[in-house]
């Protein structure tokens, strides 16, 4: 029960903190690409490279935490369902270039971002 709870608050956490992104971003940028969620999954990325390395080495780590901040935190954060329905828009406007280009910067920057971040976890080890 304890592991449910886990993934529940820090799912809920990271779900609104995506929203707030969002009103953050379509307040202050107008881009033809979808800067809130393409910013939200690089920065799950990141978080998730990091604390990967973070847990492998620091096994003693309690489980519900782990949970917490990578199934919850991080899959409450990030949303391929979102980036999927706008390369689905993007399609379907024939805005072709914008969606190759929204999913080649997507998976680039979101793997950099992963290995960026599993590269700064080992200066915490």
């Amino acid at each position: 029960m304890l592991n449910l709870t886990a993934v529940f608050l820090g799912g809920g956490i990271g779900a609104v903190l995506r929203y707030l992104t969002g009103v953050c971003v379509l307040k202050n940028f107008q881009t033809s690409l979808p800067l809130a969620t393409f910013s939200v999954n690089v920065i799950g990325c990141f978080i998730l490279g990091f604390l990967y390395i973070l847990f492998i080495n620091k096994t003693d780590m309690n489980s519900a935490l782990k949970l917490a901040l990578t199934v919850g935190f991080c899959g409450g954060l990030t949303t391929f369902s979102t980036f999927s329905l706008e390369i689905f828009e993007m399609i379907r406007a024939a805005n072709y270039f914008t969606a190759v280009v929204y999913i080649f910067l997507s998976l680039a920057v979101g793997l950099a971002a992963v290995m960026i971040g599993a590269h700064f976890a080992k200066f915490c080890i």
